[in-house]
């Protein structure tokens, strides 16, 4: 196989351009198993495994069915050390229970996020009875956090609104659709009877979302896109529509380095930044290059000023950081930059907690803008030294070969997917 020392620069960039527009992470339906009754449990990970100085966190999972909210009150007053961020994995599930925790929550004035909490000692899956034993019977269990593929939806996003805090990741979703009604007729009971029942369920369903989301700040609009939903479906908010709804306001998100098998292996983070044009998507990527030297590659998605010319760097502290590419490669909507990594400079990027970024831009009228944000290095030291295990077996079984292998053209979708279900954002 021939490597890609061999293609023109233009070409070995496109080929290693991330490809997390490409295949999409599963969809809510298909986004992994969940508790059959919701789990609440204390949860201790790695340091800073759920944020800067964070090891320890609280997760809620499963479906929430009568009697759930019961289960929550009494977990937190048996509990001293209940005031860690708290995670949310949940399919969704009785309407009724769930504004009864998010109002529990709400007292206790949490962090809410969205991310699953894998435990290490469970020996099979994480949704067996075995895994769930563990869970609820331990005082704390030792365990390692993952935004990626998370999921909080239908009447889970009752329980994120309740927290006074509220984080989505880029990596994970928050799903809505319209309220679903269960009802049990007699025999005798005619058909507009049945009939005006059920709407009458609805109407109060609906008055109990509007009043609820009100009580928390999350904007009506909310509400009215859900009931607009099927109770079948489940539609995954954007990022534009998570921050208009008042859900996360915050104007930078980002996701944690983490180590991805396929479709090659590397190490990748994603965040999203907020613009005069909305949210704009951002990658990071690590591949194994020969000699344990590293690639960056940068991606960066392009908006209204798509005719600008823009230069990026990077920062790692007072150490000398890793040279971009001067002229970007373009690949659908976005701009590719590519950085070779010795290992000295990725020691460099492990010492410091932040990375700076910078961008300037030349407008089509002249005009030049700068730009500078920082992301944080969690979890990139521990997803390098997998991704470099990997990368020397590789080359173990097959002396001379170079990383990265060269892959197959990518085929860009014409809608570039924030990895979930998704719509454009409806505009004010």
């Amino acid at each position: 196989m021939k490597h890609i020392t061999w293609l023109n620069p233009a070409l070995l960039m496109l080929l290693l351009l991330p490809d997390w527009a490409m295949a999409a992470p599963p969809s809510v339906q298909e986004a992994g198993a969940f508790l059959p009754q919701l789990a609440i449990y204390a949860a201790k990970g790695p340091p800073d495994s759920c944020g800067p100085g964070c090891d320890r966190w609280i997760a809620i999972e499963g479906k929430i069915e009568p009697g759930a909210a019961a289960r929550v009150e009494r977990f937190f007053r048996e509990r001293k050390d209940t005031q860690r961020p708290i995670y949310f994995s949940s399919p969704g599930g009785e309407m009724r229970d769930s504004l009864a925790i998010g109002r529990l929550l709400r007292g206790r004035k949490v962090i809410g996020r969205v991310g699953r909490t894998v435990v290490d000692a469970c020996p099979g899956t994480q949704t067996d009875d075995a895994c769930t034993l563990i869970k609820t019977t331990r005082d704390e269990v030792v365990a390692s956090l993952t935004t990626h593929g998370a999921v909080c939806g239908s009447a889970c996003t009752f329980l994120l609104f309740g927290a006074v805090t509220r984080e989505v990741a880029p990596d994970a979703a928050v799903a809505v659709h319209g309220p679903k009604v269960w009802m049990e007729f007699r025999l005798n009971v005619n058909e507009k009877r049945r009939e005006e029942a059920i709407a009458k369920a609805h109407g109060e369903a609906e008055r109990l979302a509007y009043a609820y989301v009100e009580e928390m700040g999350i904007s009506r609009e909310l509400i009215a896109l859900a009931v607009s939903i099927s109770h079948e479906n489940l539609q995954v908010l954007t990022r534009q529509e998570l921050y208009r709804f008042r859900i996360d306001t915050r104007d930078f998100v980002e996701s944690a380095w983490r180590l991805e098998k396929a479709p090659r292996p590397s190490v990748r983070k994603m965040a999203q930044v907020r613009t005069s044009d909305g949210f704009r998507r951002l990658e990071w990527q690590l591949l194994c290059e020969s000699n344990m030297h590293a690639r960056m590659v940068f991606a960066y998605e392009l908006g209204k000023d798509a005719a600008a010319v823009r230069i990026v760097a990077m920062t790692a502290g007072s150490a000398k950081p890793p040279q971009f590419s001067r002229f970007p490669v373009r690949f659908g909507g976005y701009e590719g930059w590519s950085a070779m990594i010795t290992p000295d400079t990725m020691k460099s990027l492990f010492a410091v907690s932040r990375l700076g970024m910078g961008q300037s831009t030349l407008l089509p009228d002249g005009r030049a803008t700068s730009s500078f944000f920082e992301i944080e290095t969690r979890g990139l030291e521990s997803a390098w030294t997998k991704l470099s295990a990997i990368c020397r077996a590789a080359q173990a079984k097959a002396p001379g070969v170079k990383w990265p292998l060269q892959p197959a053209l990518p085929q860009l979708p014409p809608q570039v997917s924030e990895g979930l279900p998704s719509r454009p954002a409806p505009t004010k």
